[in-house]
């Protein structure tokens, strides 16, 4: 039983952290120009 309620507290406040990001909105930024390196370079 303790499980379950742990587990609904869990839900509850990752729901609220969500709608709380929601509500603020995401943040006004620029991406990095910069491409991210997505290979591995070969090895010598």
């Amino acid at each position: 039983m303790r499980a379950i309620i742990a587990a609904a507290i869990g839900l509850g406040a990752a729901f609220a952290l969500v709608l709380t990001l929601t509500a603020v909105g995401s943040p006004s930024g620029e991406t990095s120009p910069k491409p991210l390196l997505t290979t591995v370079p070969a090895h010598p």
